[in-house]
C-alpha cells in the first residue's frame, strides 16, 4: 500500500527544505500532500505519516522515517503539548487541508459562515459579530462590530472592504500563515463583511515581501470567484513601506498616492478608499468571521478573558525554543507563553525581557510575567500586545541597544509627515548614542570614557540626557499623527525603566566622570 506523506508548502517550511524533503518521500514512492502549517516552526520540515509526526527532517532522514527507525518521531500531532493546549478557532484546520482544495476547505465547515450570514440577513450579521465581542487583532483592539455598523449605516452607492495584510512587525506571522494555509476562510470573512455593510468590492493589501501568501491568495481568489459573487475581490501589492500598515497609509497607497498618513477624521468607515464608506480590518479579524457566523457570537464571547473575547493567535519568535503559533483564548499569563509554552530561551540561558506587540511594543521583564494577556493588562502596565508578537531575549542582550533599534526603525519608516516622528525619531537616536557613549558597558569603555567626557566640556550631564530622552519620548507619543511615531516610546522608555543600568544609569563611574567636569 502506498504511503501517504503530508508536509506543509509554508513558507517557513520551504525556507527549512520542505520541497526538497516532499522530492525525496516522492522518489521513494510515497504519496506525498502538500497542506498548511501546524505552526510548531522548531519541528520544520515536519512530515505526517498516519498522524504520527517527524520533525525536523533533511532528505537523509527519510529513509529511517519509511523504516519506522527514526528518532525524530513526536507521536501523533494531534497529541503533542504544544498542540494538546491550544483552543483553535481561526487555525482549526492548520495542518489538515490543501489550502487551495476547495474540497478541502467545505469538507471542514467552508462557507458555513457565509451561507448563515445570507440566511439570517446583513443586519443579524452585524449583530452577531458585535456580540462575539471580536476586536481589531491588528493592534489596535477596536470593536469590529461598531466599525461595521458605521460603514453599514453610511449612505453611499459604493462601498468598500479593505483587508490589511501588510504584516511588518517582526516577530509576526500569523497573517502570513492565514494566507498561505487556508485562504478560502480570509475570503468568506471579507464576503461575509461585505455582504453585513453593503459593499460590492474589496482588496487584499499584501507587502511584498510576501510572495508566496501574494500568489496562494491570487490563487484561491480566481478559484473561488464564483462562490463569493457579486462581491468581487482584488490583491493588491504594496511597496514594502512599514507605515502602510496604518489604515489611512495602506488607502493612499491603494488609491494609487504616497503612502502617508491621513489626519483623522474623517474616519475611513465614513470617508475611506477613494473616498467612499470602508471597512479597512486586519487578516486575523476578518478571518476569525466565519467561525462566529457558523457557531454564534455568543460561543466566541464565552471565551477570552475581561473585555478580550474570543482567541488569539500568539505567534512565538526571538531567543525560544519552541517557535512558532500559539492559538489560546485571552487569559494565558505572559510567562506561561514564554516557559511552558515557548520552552525559554533557545541558548539555555535566563529570560531577561520580551518585546511584546512587535518592533514598536514594550520590553517586558520577568517580573512582569504574572499578566494575563489581554488588551486592558498589557495597556495598564505601559504595554500593548499589538499582533500578539512576542520576541524572547536572553541575559546577554543590551537593552540600550535594544532602545537604540526603535528609534532607528522609526526614523527609517517614517512617512515624513509629521514633526514628532519625522524630527523626534533622528533626534532620538542622536540622544541614544550620546548616553550609550557614556554608560561603560565594557573595560574598553571604561577606558575611554574620561577623552569622551574631556571632549563634551559643558555637555550635559547624564541624569539630564535622561530626563530630556524621557521629555522627547512624551512629544512623540501624544503629538504623532498615527502609531509609528506614538508607539516608539514604549520600547526605548521601557528599557530605560527596567533595565537603567545598561544606560548607565546606575551612575557609578559615570557619575564620577559627571561630577569632574
Amino acid at each position: 500500500m502506498t504511503v501517504t506523506v503530508r508536509i506543509s508548502d509554508d513558507a517557513l517550511a520551504l525556507a527549512c527544505g520542505a520541497d526538497e524533503v516532499a522530492a525525496a518521500f516522492a522518489k521513494a514512492g510515497c504519496t506525498v500532500e502538500r497542506v498548511s502549517s501546524w505552526g510548531m516552526h522548531w519541528l520544520e520540515p515536519l512530515a505526517e505519516i498516519d498522524g504520527e509526526g517527524f520533525g525536523p527532517l533533511t532528505v537523509d532522514d527519510v529513509p529511517a522515517v519509511l523504516t519506522g527507525t527514526s528518532p525524530l518521531g513526536i507521536g501523533p500531532i494531534a497529541d503533542h503539548p504544544f498542540i494538546a493546549r491550544q483552543q483553535r478557532f481561526t487555525f482549526a484546520r492548520a495542518g489538515k487541508t490543501r489550502p487551495l482544495n476547495l474540497g478541502d476547505y467545505a469538507a471542514s465547515g467552508g462557507w458555513a459562515g457565509l451561507r448563515k450570514a445570507h440566511d439570517i440577513g446583513a443586519e443579524a450579521t452585524i449583530t452577531e459579530v458585535t456580540a462575539s465581542g471580536l476586536r481589531g487583532r491588528g493592534g489596535a483592539g477596536f470593536p469590529a462590530g461598531i466599525k461595521w455598523t458605521t460603514v453599514a449605516k453610511a449612505k453611499a452607492a459604493q462601498k468598500y472592504v479593505v483587508c490589511n495584510a501588510d504584516e511588518g512587525d517582526s516577530a509576526t506571522f500569523a497573517d502570513r500563515m492565514v494566507m498561505e494555509g487556508d485562504p478560502f476562510m480570509l475570503i468568506e470573512g471579507m464576503a461575509i463583511a461585505a455582504y453585513a455593510v453593503g459593499a460590492t468590492r474589496g482588496y487584499v493589501y499584501i507587502r511584498s515581501e510576501y510572495p508566496h501568501a501574494i500568489a496562494k491568495m491570487e490563487a484561491a481568489v480566481r478559484a473561488c470567484a464564483h462562490i463569493i459573487a457579486p462581491f468581487v475581490l482584488e490583491v493588491r501589492t504594496g511597496a514594502g513601506a512599514y507605515v502602510c500598515g496604518e489604515e489611512t497609509s495602506l488607502l493612499n497607497s491603494l488609491e494609487g498616492k504616497r503612502g502617508e498618513v491621513r489626519a483623522k477624521p474623517p474616519l475611513p468607515a465614513l470617508e475611506g478608499l477613494f473616498g467612499k464608506p470602508t471597512v479597512v480590518n486586519n487578516v486575523l479579524t476578518l478571518a476569525a468571521v466565519p467561525w462566529i457566523l457558523a457557531h454564534g457570537g455568543t460561543a466566541y464571547a464565552a471565551v477570552g478573558f475581561g473585555r478580550s473575547k474570543g482567541t488569539m493567535p500568539i505567534q512565538l519568535a526571538g531567543n525560544v525554543k519552541h517557535g512558532g503559533l500559539f492559538e489560546v483564548g485571552f487569559g494565558i499569563t505572559l510567562g506561561e507563553l514564554v516557559h511552558a509554552v515557548g520552552g525559554g530561551t533557545a541558548s539555555g540561558r535566563p529570560v531577561r525581557a520580551v518585546q511584546v506587540g512587535g518592533p514598536l511594543g514594550a520590553y517586558h521583564p520577568p517580573s512582569d510575567f504574572h499578566l494575563p494577556f489581554d488588551y486592558e493588562s498589557f495597556a495598564a502596565a505601559d504595554g500593548l500586545i499589538g499582533h500578539a508578537g512576542l520576541t524572547v531575549f536572553d541575559d546577554t542582550a543590551d537593552m540600550s541597544a535594544q532602545a537604540r533599534f526603535a528609534m532607528q526603525f522609526c526614523a527609517a519608516e517614517s512617512c515624513g509627515k509629521c514633526t514628532p516622528c519625522r524630527i523626534g525619531s533622528t533626534r532620538g537616536v542622536e540622544l541614544i548614542d550620546r548616553i550609550r557613549a557614556r554608560a561603560p558597558r565594557t573595560a574598553d569603555a571604561v577606558e575611554r570614557l574620561p577623552q569622551t567626557h574631556n571632549a563634551r566640556k559643558g555637555a550635559r550631564t547624564l541624569a539630564e540626557e535622561i530626563t530630556l530622552l524621557e521629555d522627547l519620548c512624551e512629544t512623540m507619543k501624544f503629538g504623532s499623527l498615527c502609531a509609528l511615531g506614538g508607539f516608539t516610546p514604549y520600547p526605548v522608555l521601557s528599557a530605560l525603566r527596567h533595565w537603567p543600568e545598561d544606560f548607565g544609569a546606575d551612575f557609578g563611574a559615570v557619575a564620577s566622570a559627571d561630577a569632574a567636569e
